[in-house]
């Protein structure tokens, strides 16, 4: 019989992101919960926290077994922002009336009412469904793409520009966040089985991997993200960041958005897809770049 903690295995990921927890100043109990939430079973959790943390203080420590100073944050960067002087409850752009729901500082997170229209969220939907293949996630190590167990969705990725849809999408989040549309990778679109889940992690690019260079030779890292609710699911689903306690709803034609200034999980941008309980889940999502992204 396959015991709990050789069911689910403790990963390179899972140890990066526990350090991760534990530079911001995470409590050790709240890092369990954000792993419970995301499916680890809490003897998994447990020991994997209790292994991870101890094996990184021996590296870090001297010879009196103390920890190394925490290390400096890396230079914050200009992010995308939308115009929000005089705190409107609504912004328009393109003729379109976007709708302000959810304003947060830290982390810099934005939930956008009514950002596509009902046609809108159909046609991204029909054009992505024959082009769907296993997700896949950026593999820092080398700087490639892999299919990752922690993320259990189909995806696809359009060119920029490459429809009329497209081009109109991708202008509306460039005025609305005020971020030139060639700053933008190509819009990727997700589906969601019952089940799928993306587990927590961040969207920046880590800087401690070898694989980091390579990548940031297409633009520069990302500093921002929007994630565009095509449909609402049945149930579950939701976008979590388990740093700050917050899940935001999927509804059809909402969207959410979030900046992280640094390449540091004092951003406390470390966000994930809850599973879907019922029905599937479509998005489409939006990396931002520094720069022009080729």
């Amino acid at each position: 019989m396959t015991s709990t903690a050789t069911a689910q295995s403790i990963t390179p990921e899972l140890r990066r992101w526990i350090i991760d927890q534990a530079e911001a100043g995470c409590r050790p109990q709240d890092v369990i919960e954000s792993m419970k939430a995301s499916g680890w079973h809490e003897d998994v959790a447990i020991k994997a926290m209790e292994q991870t943390l101890r094996e990184h203080l021996a590296t870090l420590g001297g010879a009196d077994g103390e920890p190394a100073a925490p290390e400096d944050l890396p230079p914050p960067s200009q992010v995308p922002e939308p115009e929000l002087a005089g705190q409107p409850a609504s912004i328009t752009v393109g003729g379109r009336e976007v709708k302000i729901l959810t304003l947060m500082k830290h982390p810099r997170v934005i939930v956008f009412g009514g950002f596509l229209s009902d046609d809108e969220c159909a046609g991204l939907v029909d054009l992505a469904r024959p082009r769907l293949a296993r997700s896949e996630t950026v593999q820092n190590a080398t700087g490639g793409s892999e299919v990752n167990d922690a993320r259990t969705s189909d995806g696809m990725f359009f060119e920029r520009g490459e429809h009329e849809l497209i081009r109109r999408v991708e202008q509306r989040i460039a005025d609305l966040l005020r971020w030139p549309v060639d700053h933008g990778e190509g819009l990727q679109v997700l589906r969601y089985r019952p089940g799928a889940e993306y587990r927590p992690h961040h969207d920046y690019f880590d800087p401690a991997q070898a694989g980091t260079p390579r990548i940031l030779e297409r633009g520069g890292q990302r500093v921002g993200t929007l994630v565009m609710y095509l449909n609402t699911p049945e149930g579950g689903g939701g976008t979590t960041f388990p740093d700050v306690g917050l899940e935001v709803a999927p509804v059809r034609g909402n969207a959410v958005f979030f900046s992280y200034d640094r390449a540091h999980p004092s951003t406390k941008t470390l966000h994930g897809g809850a599973p879907v309980v019922a029905g599937e889940k479509w998005v489409a999502t939006k990396w931002l770049r520094q720069g022009v992204f080729v």
